[in-house]
């Protein structure tokens, strides 16, 4: 809900802050101007982020090399905010909009090995760009503190208490009427979707941590207006924004499993129910689809045996958790999963002693070393 929620709001965020940051810029502003516009952005945005979607999707489809693709979808975003930017429409929201359309086209565009190298790239580079905002916004601190040497140390910790407090309260104020009112004034989504308790709500308006959008739409403020005299104020903003998101990340990200215990709120299990659903499926059509092909002249019949008690075991194991009765089968789970790291650390100290000594170069190591792994994190599973 709140990586959801949080994606709504950074792109409606973003657009609504350009208009604001140009009617500062110019130095005027009509609403009658703006509201249209805004419709129109959005809409932009979002044909050409599903343009682009379909387009990255029929190439990506056709290649097989895993650095190429990986490159393609880093670039991806790029590929729809640009041309939305010059045409006068959201480049941010034609990028998530391309983003959230691959990624429900991936499973079927992708091959397993570039979804894993992928999601490596992916999480290394989210981490770094995260780094890199704030150290940027670090860097700009000690100018931004210069520029505010006309104001005092309690006029500064004045206004970053009051705006760090608003924040947080619109948001708890914001959350609890988002969830009730809808339900108040039309009936039919009450009965759908009943109203839910005040305590995860209560824990859901806490969430409110500000990051790395707040510091690159920060440091997005340009130094000067129309006629080139200084941005108002840019100096004051910037080091609001960084008392924000201080004051979110310290208050209430390291106060929040607290809240959430005052709360009594508990994992409600709803995915862990939802994966072994999805993997008693799975195992049942991977049954069905093993006696299909049993009959085939190039299925051997010991190996359709073998995938067929695979397949029965993995079943049986799903259903029975699924049914709260699996401490059987995990004990034997956890017994099996032994053995084999057992196995595969003998199979990788005599890959590492062939090394060692010569007998296969590194990039042979490599590969069966790839291998071995991949096998050993099959087992979290």
């Amino acid at each position: 809900m709140i990586e959801g929620e949080s994606l709504t709001n950074d792109w409606t965020a973003l657009v609504l802050y350009r208009f604001a940051v140009a009617a500062v810029v110019s130095g005027s502003f009509s609403l009658a101007e703006a509201g249209p516009r805004f419709l129109l952005t959005g809409l932009g945005g979002l044909a050409i982020g599903l343009a682009v979607g379909h387009v990255v999707a029929f190439v990506r489809q056709r290649l097989d090399d895993p650095p190429t693709e990986i490159t393609v979808s880093l670039l991806t975003g790029y590929a729809a905010y640009l041309p939305a930017e010059e045409l006068g429409f959201s480049g941010v929201i034609a990028a998530v909009t391309v983003g959230i359309f691959m990624g429900s086209r991936t499973s079927r565009v992708t091959t397993p090995t570039v979804r894993m190298q992928g999601f490596a790239v992916w999480e290394i580079l989210q981490f770094l760009l995260n780094a890199f905002l704030f150290m940027l916004i670090g860097l700009q601190l000690p100018g931004v503190l210069d520029g505010l040497g006309s104001r005092g140390a309690g006029e500064l910790a004045g206004y970053a208490a009051l705006v760090g407090a608003v924040v947080v309260a619109v948001r708890v104020i914001w959350v609890f009427v988002l969830t009730y009112l809808p339900r108040v004034v039309f009936p039919r989504i009450a009965e759908r979707d009943p109203y839910p308790s005040w305590r995860p709500v209560a824990a859901l308006s806490w969430t409110g941590m500000r990051g790395g959008v707040s510091l690159a739409a920060a440091l997005a403020i340009p130094l000067t207006i129309d006629g080139g005299a200084p941005f108002p104020d840019r100096d004051l903003v910037i080091f609001l924004t960084y008392a924000v998101i201080v004051a979110t990340l310290v208050l209430q990200g390291l106060t929040l499993p607290a809240v959430v215990r005052a709360l009594g709120l508990e994992e409600d299990g709803l995915d862990s129910e939802e994966e072994l659903h999805a993997r008693v499926q799975t195992a049942q059509r991977a049954r069905e689809r093993v006696e299909e092909l049993s009959g085939e002249e190039w299925v051997n019949a010991d190996t359709a045996v073998r995938l067929r008690g695979l397949y029965d075991w993995r079943h049986r194991r799903f259903s029975a958790q699924a049914e709260g009765d699996g401490a059987h089968y995990d004990e034997r789970s956890q017994a099996y999963q032994r053995l084999v790291r057992e196995i595969i650390a003998a199979e990788r100290g005599a890959l590492l002693a062939l090394r060692n000594e010569g007998r296969i170069t590194d990039e042979v190591m490599r590969r069966v070393e790839r291998d071995l792994d991949l096998e050993e994190t099959r087992l979290e599973t």
